[in-house]
């Protein structure tokens, strides 16, 4: 015998849930139970009702507030009878084996013959529980029978047999004593879920999808629209586009009613109607004004935060060949599963972006890097600086590059890095002479929040900068004594902690230091530690001043020429014979970021096609370790003896000072009887 439980919420009929014999099914406010009643006042588990010698029985199962069946509270097992209304919290559940008996105050008695459409409050019964958004009153939020008929009379009135929010179907059981139909869809739906999954493209999707829903439901017609993906907000029916469509029979597919699919975007819920007779809910007619919908079909497809961003529709020609709500929880669940692939293409083609943009950058800054990291120079001596680059790239040992400056150890140390195993972690430089004892030590190791005045946050130092990379410290000579004490403890393995903090914090960096100062001399004054100073000369690369290189001098030029002529758009095809001798004599003080400069200058300024010796600015600096004689007399050799170098030297330093001699003794750092004697030997003479 059948038996239902219709469930009524305050003064409206939501719910019917069918008994089934040898199931015993449970009623409360938990998720776990089968009826499951959103009320406060319910228990997490109420009450339960089952089988047993052919009678249903209701068991309160000790609730708080009690189970009454009328006005009798349930003690114990107690036995129901066709009419039994029981009450729990707020909500009533009738027990009926005829539904028509639970809507005596209703205008009509419900159907519950699956091939009529029910105009009231009960769904068409598939077995298990319902969910309560599938219950439909004949005020449908607008789409009233008068809305739908208002092209005139018809025979029998379009009507709305279902309206479905969300779809069973994707839920993670079914219940028990549904029909093998729905298994059946269910598999279906799971075949069709993998075909939507691996399909490249939307309107592929759209196909697939069309596909699957002519296989699996009553219709002769369909197609899917969706709204440009740059759409936000609301979407209408004048945001859609037809992406793919699918006839059986003649005529072709007739696009959707403005006024069905905003209803459907609107309220986001699928709609099947039927006895459809009018233009209304198909929005087209043929030539002869024929209408061949009888049936239609419209399931939204809903994006995750619940927007609809289209819609499918599908409708019927025939008598023989109608859908019903089995058909609309397909095509809603399916509609689900579009949405879900629209959505990961669209994160694909986001990624893929992405990762263009990303890869654009990146071979750009590797671009850069490379020509920034480039070292040019093709002599014995930049040769052996290859090579000890080479050597000294696969080794885990600190280096220490030592050179004047403005030969390029920065790019020394970054060319040693990108041919490294460390090529794919950072590469960190840091100037120890252009930062204060406390800042050094804070751009070192960090500083908590705090402290010091100006730490406002958390600042993380090079060393976690570094992790995994290298770290170059250049002019490192410069660093105070208590500074050199910590950073060897780093280098030795040690962990640290940042300014103010008590955290150890242990990194993997390689260190590279750079100097231009005599380290050894630092170390015998006293200002640079002994054991820092072996620490950091593991290996060495020394790199020669362009002076000692005359050979790269034009090699550099014409590269600095060709670059800052792609960077300006100028087109100056090179130097004069003059501008190239005056650049191999030179000594250049500055070395190669001298030579730089001087080129860039050039190139900005030049009037011709070639950069004439006039237009290089050389300077007359000495070069470092090297005396002002030396670099004045460059231009030809004379021999002379000593005493003569001596008497023109004196001569010379005389008519600086204006005939001073204390201040011509005290600069040449002798007596002043001894110069006045060194004139009277050399015949000097004013």
């Amino acid at each position: 015998m059948l038996a239902y439980l219709v469930i009524r919420e305050g003064s409206k009929w939501t719910d019917v849930f069918r008994l089934v014999p040898g199931r015993t099914v449970t009623i409360g406010r938990a998720a776990t139970n089968q009826i499951i009643l959103k009320d406060d006042r319910a228990s997490r588990n109420h009450a339960e009702v089952f089988l047993t010698n052919g009678q249903w029985t209701l068991r309160d199962l000790d609730s708080r507030n009690g189970t009454f069946v009328g006005t009798q509270r349930v003690l114990g097992d107690h036995p129901l009878s066709a009419g039994d209304i029981i009450h729990i919290a707020q909500s009533q559940l009738a027990f009926v084996h005829d539904l028509s008996q639970a809507f005596a105050e209703s205008r009509a008695a419900p159907r519950t013959d699956a091939s009529e459409p029910t105009r009231l409050g009960v769904p068409e019964l598939t077995g298990g529980a319902v969910p309560r958004d599938s219950v439909v009153d004949t005020d449908l939020g607008g789409m009233t029978d008068s809305v739908l008929t208002d092209h005139g009379e018809t025979s029998e009135p379009t009507t709305i047999t279902h309206r479905r929010g969300y779809t069973r179907y994707l839920k993670p059981r079914v219940a028990e004593g549904t029909a093998p139909r729905v298994g059946n869809a269910a598999a279906m739906l799971c075949r069709l879920g993998f075909e939507l999954a691996k399909q490249a493209d939307v309107a592929s999707v759209a196909r697939q999808a069309l596909e699957g829903l002519f296989e699996a439901t009553s219709v002769d017609a369909g197609a899917v629209l969706l709204a440009a993906r740059e759409k936000s907000g609301q979407v209408t029916a004048a945001d859609l586009e037809v992406v793919a469509t699918r006839s059986e029979l003649e005529p072709r597919y007739h696009r959707v009613s403005s006024f069905l699919a905003n209803t459907v975007l609107r309220e986001r819920e699928a709609v099947l109607a039927r006895n459809v007779a009018d233009d209304s809910m198909l929005g087209t007619r043929d030539s002869k004004g024929e209408i061949h919908a009888t049936s239609v079909l419209c399931a939204p497809i809903r994006e995750a935060g619940g927007r609809a961003i289209g819609l499918i529709h599908l409708y019927s020609t025939s008598e023989d060949r109608q859908p019903d709500p089995e058909d609309l929880e397909f095509a809603l669940a399916v509609a689900d599963n579009v949405a879900l692939a629209i959505q990961k293409l669209g994160q694909q083609e986001e990624l893929t972006e992405k990762l263009l943009r990303t890869r654009t950058e990146v071979q750009q800054l590797r671009r850069w890097l490379g020509a920034e990291s480039e070292i040019i120079g093709s002599s014995a001596l930049m040769q052996n600086v290859h090579r000890e680059i080479e050597r000294a790239a696969s080794s885990r040992a600190t280096v220490l590059i030592r050179g004047e400056s403005g030969v390029g150890k920065e790019l020394v140390a970054r060319a040693m890095h990108y041919a490294s195993p460390r090529k794919k972690g950072p590469f960190v430089c840091l100037n120890c002479a252009a930062l204060t004892e406390t800042l050094l030590e804070s751009e070192l190791f960090g500083h908590e929040r705090g402290a010091f005045t100006g730490a406002t946050e958390r600042k993380i130092g090079k060393f976690e900068a570094a992790h995994m990379g290298t770290l170059m410290l250049d002019e490192i000579g410069e660093m105070s004594s208590s500074i050199q004490a910590k950073f060897l403890r780093v280098l030795e393995g040690h962990p640290f902690e940042r300014v103010g903090g008590n955290q150890q914090i242990r990194v993997n960096v390689r260190a590279v230091a750079a100097t231009n100062r005599d380290l050894e001399k630092a170390v015998g004054e006293g200002k640079f530690r002994r054991d820092l100073y072996f620490r950091l000369r593991v290996l060495e690369i020394f790199i020669p001043p362009l002076r000692k290189r005359p050979e790269d001098v034009l090699e550099l030029a014409t590269h600095f020429l060709a670059r800052f002529n792609a960077e300006t758009g100028r087109r100056l095809r090179g130097f004069t014979p003059d501008a190239l001798e005056r650049m191999r004599q030179y000594r250049w003080p500055g070395n190669v970021r001298e030579l730089k400069n001087v080129v860039e200058r050039a190139v900005v300024l030049a009037q011709d096609e070639f950069i004439s010796a006039d237009e290089l600015a050389l300077t007359s600096l000495s070069t470092q370790g090297e005396s002002a004689d030396v670099v004045l007399s460059r231009s030809a050799y004379e021999p002379l003896s000593l005493d003569e170098i001596e008497r023109r030297h004196i001569l010379a330093t005389l008519r600086t000072t204006g005939w001073n001699k204390s201040r011509a003794s005290s600069i040449l750092g002798i007596e002043r009887s001894t110069l006045d004697r060194k004139i009277r030997r050399y015949q000097i003479r004013r």
